[in-house]
C-alpha cells in the first residue's frame, strides 16, 4: 500500500498536465452542449464532472497499490474483464445498434474501456515472468491470444474502434520485450493478405461505407460522408486564434454530430484556433513523452512493460482521433482520451495513468 515517503517521488508535472487536459475537455463539453435558448449547459457537463471525480479516485487507488501486487493477480483481473465483456454481449444495454454498456443505477459502465488496462497488466506479467522475451513464435502466439480474446469480444459488440486500441498495447509491450522486426514484417504481410477477406466477411456494411466515403466524402455528402466533411469545415473555420469560447457555430448549432464526444478536438480548433490546437497538442505530447520516461526509469521489466503498453494504447487513440477530426482518417467511434465526453473512458484513462505514476513513483523501492 501507499507509503508516505513515496509522496516525494510522485510526478506532479505529469499529473498537472493530465488535469489541464481534463479541464480543457470539460470546458469544450460545456460549450458544445450549451443550450442558447434556455441558457444552460447540457447534462453531459455534470456527468463528466462526476466521472472526473470517480476517475481521480481510481487514479489514487491504482497509485496506492503496488503495481507488482496487481501483476501477481493479473490472471484474475483478466478473467474478470473477460467475464464482464461476455456479460455485455448477452445482457448489456443496447444503444445505437451496439451493446456496450452495463446499467448500474444512474451510471452506465462500459467494460471495453478498461480492456487496455487488463490486457496491459496481463501481458506485462507474462513477458516479465522469468525474464521471458518475445523472441519465439510460441511466446508471440500466447501473448497474442491474450490480446485477441477481449479484442474479439469487443468487436462483437460491435465496437471496432475500441477493439483496435488493444493492438498497439500488445505491439508496444512485445516490441520492448524483444519482438524481432522480421516477425513484424511477417505479421504485416499476413495482415495485408487477409485484408480482402476481412473486407468481405469481417466488416459490417456501415464499416465498409465509412472506409469508402473516407476516400471520397462527397460521394455521400449527406450520409456517411457528412461527419467527415463537417469535421474539416469545423477545424478549418477556427483560423489562427479561433472564434472564441462558446462562439463557434459548427458545434454550437449542431452542424457537427456528436461534437462533445468523437469530435471534441474539432470544436477546440474552431473556438480556440491554431494557437489552442498547439496548446492541446503540446500537453498531449508532454504527457506521452513523460510517460515513456517513466518506462525508462522503471526499476524492473514489469514496470517498463506495463507503462509502454498503457502509453501505446493512449497515444494511438490520441493520434487517431485528432487525424479523424481533421478529416485525415476514416470516421470511427474513438474518443479523444481525457477530453471527450464519456464517463467510462475518462475513469479508465485516469486509472491507467495512476499505474504509470505508480511505476515511476516506486522506482526507488526494494
Amino acid at each position: 500500500m501507499f507509503e508516505r515517503r513515496l509522496y516525494f517521488h510522485l510526478d506532479w508535472a505529469l499529473l498537472v498536465a493530465i488535469l489541464l487536459l481534463c479541464g480543457l475537455g470539460v470546458a469544450m463539453i460545456y460549450s458544445t452542449t450549451y443550450d442558447i435558448t434556455r441558457e444552460v449547459a447540457g447534462p453531459q457537463v455534470k456527468t463528466q464532472l462526476y466521472a472526473l471525480v470517480l476517475g481521480l479516485v481510481a487514479l489514487a487507488i491504482c497509485l496506492s497499490i503496488d503495481y507488482r501486487v496487481l501483476a501477481d493477480h493479473s490472471l484474475l483481473l483478466y478473467a474478470s474483464l473477460a467475464l464482464a465483456l461476455v456479460y455485455v454481449l448477452f445482457f448489456g444495454d443496447v444503444r445505437g445498434g451496439s451493446r456496450r454498456w452495463i446499467g448500474l443505477g444512474g451510471f452506465n459502465l462500459q467494460p471495453s474501456e478498461f480492456a487496455r488496462i487488463g490486457v496491459a497488466i496481463v501481458l506485462a506479467a507474462f513477458f516479465a515472468e522469468n525474464r521471458r522475451g518475445a523472441r519465439t513464435m510460441g511466446d508471440l502466439a500466447l501473448s497474442g491470444a491474450l490480446a485477441v480474446v477481449p479484442l474479439v469480444l469487443i468487436a462483437r459488440e460491435p465496437d471496432l474502434g475500441t477493439a483496435a486500441t488493444l493492438v498497439p498495447v500488445w505491439f508496444g509491450i512485445a516490441f520492448l520485450a524483444g519482438l524481432r522486426l522480421r516477425l513484424v514484417a511477417t505479421l504485416v504481410l499476413v495482415g495485408a493478405l487477409a485484408a480482402p477477406i476481412a473486407w468481405t466477411y469481417a466488416l459490417e456494411d456501415y464499416q465498409r461505407s465509412r472506409l469508402s466515403t473516407f476516400l471520397d466524402p462527397q460521394e455521400d455528402a449527406r450520409g456517411a460522408g457528412y461527419q467527415q466533411i463537417q469535421a474539416r469545415i469545423t477545424v478549418g473555420s477556427g483560423g489562427l486564434t479561433g472564434k472564441g469560447f462558446m462562439q463557434g457555430t459548427q458545434g454550437q448549432y449542431k452542424f457537427l454530430p456528436v461534437a462533445h464526444n468523437d469530435f471534441i478536438f474539432s470544436v477546440l480548433a474552431e473556438e480556440l484556433g491554431f494557437m489552442g490546437v498547439l496548446v492541446a497538442l503540446g500537453l498531449y505530447l508532454f504527457v506521452i513523452v513523460r510517460s515513456f520516461e517513466a518506462a525508462r526509469l522503471a526499476k524492473d521489466r514489469l514496470g517498463a512493460y506495463l507503462v509502454v503498453g498503457l502509453v501505446s494504447g493512449f497515444a494511438f487513440q490520441v493520434i487517431y482521433n485528432i487525424t479523424m477530426s481533421a478529416g485525415l482518417a476514416p470516421v470511427k467511434g474513438l474518443t479523444l482520451p481525457l477530453m471527450s465526453y464519456g464517463g467510462s473512458s475518462l475513469i479508465a484513462t485516469l486509472a491507467g495513468f495512476g499505474l504509470i505514476l505508480n511505476v515511476r513513483m516506486r522506482r526507488f523501492t526494494n
